[in-house]
């Protein structure tokens, strides 16, 4: 057998053993936390037989998100509630919740909203992503993947402890939305391969505080990107 062989042989093990891990991670983080955000009442499970019904809370929500004379909090309400909906019903949900989706990405690209706002727009994606590898191809044609990155280029201007901590919480969640993007999806991998500082972000996102979340999840993509190789 040839070097190159072994090495490859070597080199696709190790990737298969980042994915398991990663699977493993995210599936303990969404049971862990994510789901008491998304899953508040057992009866929110919508029966197959109900998608007519579970298609109109789409249509009803989507007019919501996109109605740019309300709130900026509740139209990210209701793009939480389609995450919550695309989890909750099923493949046939996450293609509803597709069609709803470019407005989060639009509203996330808006640097100035409260650090609330954004979180709730990262829940909804990390939910519509959640183990779903079409919803995950979507996000990152939707051009996701640089609209979270830019979210670490985001500094703050405030001394105030309470408001640096805030937009930290931001740019954790952005890290776990990536991680979502990237579970067995080599692609995404490759493009956030490419970008030149996300390795440094990375770096410095793992040496904070990571206290209260199962994984600390820069670190997590650090490793999964093979940041760690170069």
């Amino acid at each position: 057998m040839s070097k190159a062989h072994t090495y490859y042989v070597q080199f696709s093990a190790q990737i298969y053993q980042y994915f398991v891990g990663l699977y493993q991670r995210l599936q303990k983080f969404w049971n862990v936390t994510v789901r008491r955000f998304f899953v508040k009442k057992k009866e929110e499970d919508i029966p197959s037989v109900e998608s007519i019904f579970h298609k109109e809370k789409f249509v009803v929500l989507g007019r919501v998100l996109k109605n740019q004379s309300l709130a900026i909090e509740k139209r990210a309400q209701a793009a939480y509630r389609i995450g919550l909906l695309a989890f909750t019903g099923g493949p046939t949900a996450g293609k509803y919740a597709t069609e709803h989706i470019k407005e989060v990405a639009s509203l996330l690209q808006n640097h100035q909203l409260a650090p609330k706002v954004k979180i709730l727009l990262l829940q909804s994606i990390a939910c519509w992503c959640y183990l779903n590898p079409t919803s995950q191809r979507k996000a990152k044609n939707f051009k996701f993947i640089p609209i979270l990155v830019r979210i670490f280029d985001y500094r703050v201007d405030s001394v105030i402890k309470t408001e640096i901590n805030k937009h930290l919480l931001v740019k954790f969640w952005a890290c776990y939305v990536l991680s979502v993007m990237t579970c067995n999806n080599v692609s995404c991998i490759k493009e956030l391969r490419d970008l030149g500082n996300l390795k440094y972000h990375l770096q410095i996102l793992a040496a904070e505080n990571w206290s209260g979340w199962p994984e600390n999840f820069a670190e997590v993509l650090y490793f999964l990107i093979g940041f760690h190789r170069n």
